[in-house]
């Protein structure tokens, strides 16, 4: 008997404890640095594998970054304009930027004249069976830069979003294992509807003037422009804005293993409708 309210106590708890956890979130710095080059870790420990750094430069920095042996690394471009340098090779960074190096790996970035350049730099360690899943992709998606603006990807819907909903991938799958990218944006009032994925970590990046709430089970959040949020595992969570204010995000999942990108199937690309 004394067993039998043990077992039945911690189930309990354990249901309770999974109900009422927080959304961890975390702002980043994009108005008042007092100096840089600033560089902060953000939501350190989140999701296993995966470290982000918020990282900031002015027009008198210069950064050449390296890409750490046994890591794919990701630089979102939030805010500021510069160049990226990979290989006598420059790219244009605007707002709303992605570039991932793969092969190359050393990139020079520098900061347009008179302004302040933030972005995401995102590592991603690669696991045994990444490294096998790699030599399995097409080459040109590993060795050549993939370089894209936000508004020149390839949009999607979905049946949890409106029609008003405008969602693009921004970085697909079969790049860097078990990892996709992408936005949504529309004006309220609009809701992502509520749905769970137990077999992908998430994390939102709020783009410039988004100004939403996200849900997940029994816990709420405003999240705001520039900031960063993690879905708890496996929560059922949805997103909504109300009227005239703006929800626009960058979408993050980190898969668990490779069988979860089934999940993209969800996606439907105007190629697939027609």
């Amino acid at each position: 008997m004394k067993n039998y309210i043990t077992t039945v106590l911690f189930v309990f708890l354990s249901f309770v404890a999974l109900h009422s956890q927080e959304i961890p979130y975390q702002d980043l710095e994009t108005k008042s640095l007092e100096s840089t080059p600033y560089s902060k870790s953000i939501l350190e420990n989140a999701i296993k594998g995966i470290s982000v750094d918020h990282i900031a430069i002015s027009s008198d920095n210069v950064i050449t970054d390296t890409s750490k042996e046994g890591f794919k690394t990701i630089y979102l471009f939030v805010k500021g304009k510069g160049t990226v340098t990979a290989k006598n090779t420059a790219y244009e960074i605007v707002p709303e930027t992605i570039l991932v190096p793969n092969a190359i790996q050393q990139v020079t970035i520098t900061t347009a004249k008179n302004d302040t350049l933030h972005y995401l730099k995102i590592e991603s360690k690669l696991t045994a069976q990444d490294l096998l899943d790699l030599k399995e992709f097409p080459a040109k998606n590993t060795q050549n830069v993939y370089y894209a603006k936000f508004t020149d990807c390839q949009s999607y819907t979905e049946p949890i979003k409106s029609p008003n909903t405008v969602s693009r991938t921004i970085f697909p799958n079969k790049y860097i294992p078990r990892i996709a990218m992408g936005t949504v944006q529309t004006k309220g009032p609009d809701a992502v509807g509520a749905h769970e994925h137990p077999m992908l970590e998430q994390l939102f990046l709020g783009l410039s003037k988004n100004n939403a709430v996200v849900y997940a089970d029994d816990a709420k959040v405003n999240f705001s422009e520039f900031s960063v949020l993690h879905i708890p595992l496996g929560s059922s969570h949805s997103v909504s804005v109300e009227e005239d204010e703006i929800l626009y995000y960058v979408w993050m999942d980190f898969f668990l293993d490779k069988k979860g990108e089934e999940w993209l199937k969800t996606h439907n690309t105007s190629d697939e409708k027609e």
